[in-house]
């Protein structure tokens, strides 16, 4: 089933965002190269693809997993989450109808 991993950033963390970047990059590469992953990626804090020094308050993933417990396990592990980037992270089913 698929899950949406929603994830809201601590306040100033770019820095630590930025530093752990790679790591978490390469457990979304992980999941794509699966074929598990629907769509991941950050939500800039400003309307601009490149928000420079405002950052991003938070990302969002959906990608399949075998059960809520294997979502929660995966997001809980991420880098983001032991680097202290995240401050919250919800983890919800999800149903895809498009595309």
């Amino acid at each position: 089933m698929l899950y949406a991993i929603i994830a809201t950033d601590a306040a100033n963390s770019l820095e630590k965002r930025l530093s752990v970047r790679p790591a978490h990059v390469e457990r979304l590469k992980q999941l794509q190269a699966e074929g598990r992953i629907v769509l991941a990626g950050p939500h800039p804090a400003v309307d601009s693809n490149d928000p420079g020094e405002a950052g991003f308050t938070g990302s969002l993933i959906v990608a399949e997993f075998a059960s809520l417990a294997d979502a929660q396990a995966w997001a809980k592990a991420d880098p983001y989450v032991a680097a202290g980037v995240y401050a919250e992270v919800v983890i919800k089913p999800f149903k895809q109808v498009l595309p």
